[in-house]
């Protein structure tokens, strides 16, 4: 990568940004657009492990934005590159991506949500929070899609679609604690169910 590749990355990142309407995770389909399919700076496999991860992994539902940079970064340098150099160009990956994402959002929820608070009683106000929750229940499924289908196999397929039909199912009907449906996911994949 060159000096206007990494320019071309904080760019989409600060326009993508504000496209976060739901948590950080409904940006997956256009970020694996972007990095996997249309500059292919990660391979589809490195895009879904690095999701996967960072899903899994204990902390801010973002951590994956910075998990996808350090691959990006760790691709820029490529297999001949030293550690230092590797590990420079990794860190300044995860770096771009996270702050590309994270200031422009951040800075027009801060003014949005003291606007909002201050007119909360008009009509256009309630009219959009009341209109936001289909697009993000659209924009969550499109990144179930995305994440249901990267196995590649029909038969894993229709077991993951099923789990997460449950689960959502679960979620929606009782106040059974999210860790739980997560142990039991992790446990049907270990068994290679899902």
């Amino acid at each position: 990568m060159n000096l206007a590749d990494w320019a071309h990355l904080l760019l989409y990142h600060l326009s993508i940004s504000l496209l976060a309407v739901g948590g950080a995770i409904t940006l997956v389909p256009d970020l694996h657009r972007f990095l996997a399919t249309d500059q292919r700076w990660l391979t589809d496999l490195q895009f879904t492990q690095s999701v996967t991860l960072a899903q899994a992994a204990p902390g801010p539902n973002v951590l994956f934005i910075a998990l996808v940079g350090w691959n990006v970064g760790h691709n820029a340098a490529g297999p001949q590159a030293g550690a230092v150099l590797t590990a420079l160009l990794s860190t300044a990956g995860a770096l771009i991506c996270t702050l590309g994402v994270l200031a422009p959002s951040s800075l027009l929820t801060v003014w949005a949500t003291r606007w909002c608070q201050r007119h909360r009683e008009h009509l256009g106000v309630q009219s959009f929070r009341q209109g936001m929750a289909p697009i993000v229940v659209g924009v969550l499924l499109a990144t179930s899609w995305l994440l249901g289908r990267a196995s590649g196999t029909p038969r894993l397929d229709a077991g993951l679609w099923l789990l997460t039909l449950g689960s959502a199912l679960l979620i929606w009907r009782t106040r059974l604690h999210l860790l739980w449906m997560l142990a039991v996911g992790a446990t049907l994949g270990a068994l290679g169910w899902v």
